[in-house]
């Protein structure tokens, strides 16, 4: 296990928080379940303890907190629990934060993945009426920083050269440059929607739940399909599953598309950028790595080689 002070400290915040008063102990030693730059999270028992990225907004991180823990998102949004009264030490100063242990998606097992489940979850998500003052979503800020990491990884580098062509194409917006667009913006969105921010709470048997909400705030909901919508454009996603998940959200009354026909007026932009993300950021992490990229990684950037290589009036289409 890693030992970093942040890494101890939320270990020992989340024993703690599980195991209030003098209960005997036979837990098993805390689990790192993330240690990355943006988030580190730790289990220990039943209880998650999380630390926010460094730079994270503390009022726009409290206002997101606070709408995981609103009733109006009971069912939708796994609800944190009782908040520490302050970074632990050897935190760093860090926004911690605790939630409940729910059972993620096994990627062991892709056919039992819960895409209709997920669907259904962003239709209610995107329904809901903001319960108070949102900051925006951050799914275009994400998207930037991927493209800057890349610049910074592969200065000058050809093999960079469709990525970035195929960002220039894309809307002001979408590239975190100017406000969304207003009628496609107040929405409720997660912002980072993949398999990875679902689990099941109470854990093995419960209900899914999205988790996760350090990028939610109101936007444009297509970002939300934007990532299932780019893979099955990029042949990583199968047109079955993407009909099933598509349609399930239809059912579900979401507002990112229309009820029926071609979504993709809606979808297009929002997908093109997070096919940029996707392979902005496999660039950048092959170079650090030093290797080249893989499979599945080549396909997302063979396809911004075709979104780079649309006629102008193609790619600005649906771009407003």
């Amino acid at each position: 296990m890693t030992t970093t002070p942040v890494v101890r400290a939320l270990g020992e915040l989340a024993h703690g928080s599980a195991h209030a008063g003098a209960t005997p102990c036979v837990c098993a030693p805390p689990q790192v379940l993330a240690d990355r730059p943006d988030a580190t999270v730790v289990r220990s028992g039943p209880h998650v303890a999380k630390a926010h990225a460094p730079d994270s907004d503390p009022a726009a991180l409290a206002a997101r907190l606070s709408l995981a823990a609103s009733p109006r998102l009971a069912g939708i949004l796994l609800p944190p629990l009782p908040a520490p009264g302050g970074p632990p030490d050897g935190a760093e100063g860090r926004t911690v934060s605790l939630w409940p242990y729910g059972s993620p998606v096994d990627p062991s097992d892709p056919d039992a993945a819960p895409w209709e489940e997920a669907a259904a979850l962003l239709a209610r998500l995107h329904r809901t009426p903001p319960p108070h003052r949102l900051p925006p979503m951050r799914g275009p800020v994400k998207a930037a920083r991927a493209v800057a990491r890349l610049r910074t990884a592969r200065p000058g580098d050809p093999a960079a050269g469709p990525v970035l062509a195929a960002w220039r194409g894309l809307p002001g917006w979408a590239r975190a440059e100017q406000p969304t667009p207003e009628h496609r913006d107040g929405f409720l969105c997660h912002g980072d929607l993949h398999l990875g921010q679902l689990v099941r709470h109470p854990a093995r048997r419960g209900p899914w739940l999205l988790i996760d909400i350090d990028d939610t705030g109101l936007g444009d909901p297509a970002w939300d399909l934007a990532r299932p919508a780019a893979w099955y454009a990029a042949g990583l996603l199968s047109p079955e599953i993407w009909l099933r998940f598509l349609d399930t959200y239809r059912a579900s009354g979401g507002p990112a598309v229309r009820a029926e026909g071609d979504p993709w007026p809606e979808l297009d932009v929002a997908a093109r950028a997070l096919t940029v993300q996707t392979a902005a950021l496999a660039l950048a992490k092959s170079a650090a790595e030093g290797r080249s990229p893989d499979e599945v990684e080549q396909l997302m950037i063979d396809a911004c080689v075709r979104i780079a290589s649309l006629p102008p009036e193609l790619a600005s289409e649906y771009a407003s």
